[in-house]
């Protein structure tokens, strides 16, 4: 395919999708109720109102606060799932300001684009236009009748097109090579470098970190589950920077990209965050932009003369107070990306002000196989040469509209490079995670049996003699799915309970006190909301439980993206005479959950509906072999009292 055809084809998909998430959200703001938008996780209504202040970067911040946690009025006890939903709410998402009139439900939104600054719980940071922005919505709030929602992110894909546009009509002939070999028929090239040893990796990790020191134009870090991609791409960015005064990484989410910065400050290498950084921890938010700035010695004085500007009426005065204002702001700017060796932002992030003119050797992608292949380029226009790290047999990314996924958006950027130029990939093949019986599916299916177990945990267990893998079939009980009327997300309230009883026979086979010491943590996994929100409720609901709920967290396969536990329950949920199994039938996603627990893997589930499937039936076939199958019989209790 020539390359005006390869763009052409990424910009009318990327279309498609546009236009599914438009009309989706204007559903949303129509047709919606607002009680049935908070079930959602989308809304917040009636909110509070905190304080106001200007940010380092002179954007005016308002604190909202939720006023929510207990189930609406018109939820019924036979439904035990709709409560408030943990909400969609991230920094760096859009949202829109809304007020209800009195006596009536119905929207009237606010003629303001906003943006998430910071959540923490029940409490959100949100940017806007500006003071009579923030008087106004001071009224409402008073009044009692002020809400926030997810908005549609139109920026995200203004950039993406723009990415797209710029990529496939740039005369730089060193972007045009880069474009040829990502896309095009170009193949990528190596140069020859004496071998670096570095005994604290293993021989793959080793061989992935030359890879990207030898590549001319792309390298490709695969890192399946527990193989240690982090702290490889780590090292790899540390021997680039021994080489190269300054890079770029990046990744799809903020935090990805909070992660991977993490990871290097913990190095001694100096990150500075441009965005909105999701996590709250002191070593991160000293490297963001926001903070950084408040840091320099001149902000205090450009601090005043803001507050000058806004205060002044007199016409020359400002001009003087304008000029010095942009010298500092340049000057402040300028030592802040010089002090630097890292700079970190999300792939979309790239297009902010303060990058604009900006252009590395080397871009980082982590968890590339999570990202837009156009919210990629976006990040390549400033680089020479592209490093890709992550794993295409994990989570791809998320995806509205399903004919535009089926005809290929779904398929990354890295999955494309990866399987048509192999020369420039290397596969991490030793994990540090699992019990060697949890991996081998895993291995077996998605990675043709490449991965091994490292020796000291390859035979790791929670107890004595107690097999790693349970599967407990539910096909003889008569479990029934149900469809989540408000979200239409599939839930099954039986399974929940069954999910909920077993658990506690667990911890009680354990012994709660051995729990406690050695901080022994659960994971319990969805694929679907609806039956997590119920778990979450059902776990809180226990009063055996309630010792140790912290160390159990329940969430879905995307929620447990790069996480782990030393127990994972896994409820299937679908449950039907047909064999259908609907989202269960993305394997990516299931490959997820099936590798996030270090010594034990328990999974409930229909083994006559999902064998209608010939992967859920080889894994079936794998618990009956390498674990335990237990099927229960309708007469068992299988509830807790």
């Amino acid at each position: 395919m020539a390359i005006s055809q390869y763009f052409a084809e990424q910009e009318r998909l990327l279309k498609m999708e546009y236009e599914c998430e438009k009309r989706e959200y204007e559903e949303l703001s129509r047709h919606i109720g607002i009680q049935r938008r908070i079930r959602q996780g989308k809304c917040w209504f009636p909110i509070g109102g905190g304080r106001t202040f200007y940010n380092a970067l002179n954007q005016m911040v308002i604190e909202v606060l939720r006023d929510g946690g207990n189930e609406a009025s018109d939820m019924s006890p036979e439904e035990p799932v709709m409560v408030i939903p943990d909400h969609e709410f991230e920094p760096g998402k859009p949202v829109v300001f809304f007020h209800t009139n009195e006596g009536s439900e119905n929207p009237l939104f606010l003629p303001w684009q906003c943006q998430v600054s910071r959540v923490d719980g029940q409490r959100m940071m949100i940017t806007i236009p500006g003071l009579q922005a923030a008087e106004s919505l001071r009224d409402y709030i008073r009044q009692g009748r002020l809400g926030v929602q997810l908005s549609f992110d139109a920026t995200s894909h203004r950039v993406m097109r723009d990415a797209i546009h710029r990529i496939q009509n740039t005369e730089n002939p060193k972007l045009q090579h880069l474009r040829e070999v990502l896309a095009g028929t170009a193949h990528p090239s190596f140069r020859t470098e004496q071998p670096i040893s570095f005994p604290w990796l293993n021989p793959s990790q080793q061989k992935a970190v030359m890879k990207v020191i030898c590549a001319r134009e792309v390298a490709i870090v695969h890192g399946p589950p527990g193989t240690g991609k982090t702290t490889t791409l780590v090292e790899a960015i540390g021997e680039t920077l021994r080489r190269e005064p300054q890079v770029l990484v990046c990744a799809q989410s903020n935090a990805a990209v909070d992660w991977i910065s993490e990871q290097l400050l913990a190095r001694g290498i100096s990150v500075l965050r441009v965005g909105n950084p999701m996590r709250v921890s002191d070593s991160l938010l000293d490297a963001t932009y926001e903070r950084r700035y408040e840091a320099h010695p001149d902000y205090p004085e450009l601090w005043a003369i803001r507050k000058a500007e806004r205060e002044s009426k007199n016409r020359n005065n400002l001009s003087r107070l304008h000029h010095r204002r942009m010298e500092l702001e340049i000057r402040i700017n300028e030592d802040l990306f010089a002090q630097s060796r890292v700079i970190a932002c999300t792939l979309i992030g790239t297009s902010a002000r303060v990058l604009e003119r900006m252009h590395f050797s080397t871009l980082f992608i982590d968890e590339a196989a999570q990202a837009y292949e156009a919210a990629c380029w976006a990040a390549i226009l400033k680089a020479d040469r592209v490093i890709l790290a992550g794993d295409h047999c994990q989570l791809p990314p998320t995806i509205k509209c399903f004919e535009a996924e089926k005809q290929g958006l779904g398929k990354t950027l890295m999955e494309k490079v990866a399987t048509g130029k192999p020369t420039c990939v290397e596969l991490l093949n030793v994990q540090y995670r699992m019990n060697a019986d949890i991996m081998r599916f895993s291995s077996d299916w998605f990675y043709n049996g490449r991965l091994t177990a490292a020796p000291e945990i390859a035979h790791r267990t929670v107890l004595e003699l107690d097999s790693p893998l349970v599967w407990i079939d539910t096909a003889r009980l008569g479990f029934e799915e149900q469809l989540n009327p408000l979200s239409q997300s599939r839930l099954n309230t039986s399974e929940g309970l069954l999910l909920v009883k077993t658990l506690r026979d667990y911890v009680r086979q354990m012994g709660m006190n051995r729990i406690l010491n050695d901080r022994v943590d659960f994971g319990i996994i969805s694929p679907y909301k609806s039956q997590v929100q119920l778990l979450r409720k059902l776990i809180r609901q226990s009063n055996f439980l309630k010792p140790i709920q912290k160390q159990i967290s329940v969430n879905t396969v995307d929620g447990f993206q790069g996480q782990e536990r030393d127990v994972i329950m896994i409820s299937m949920v679908r449950g039907n005479d047909d064999g259908r199994i609907g989202f269960l039938n993305d394997l990516r996603r299931m490959n997820v959950a099936i590798t996030r627990a270090r010594m034990k893997l328990i999974v409930l589930g229909d083994t006559e509906t999902l064998s209608h499937t010939i992967f859920y039936k080889k894994l079936i076939e794998h618990f009956a072999e390498d674990g335990k199958m237990v099927q229960l019989e309708p007469e068992n209790e299988v509830f807790p009292q």
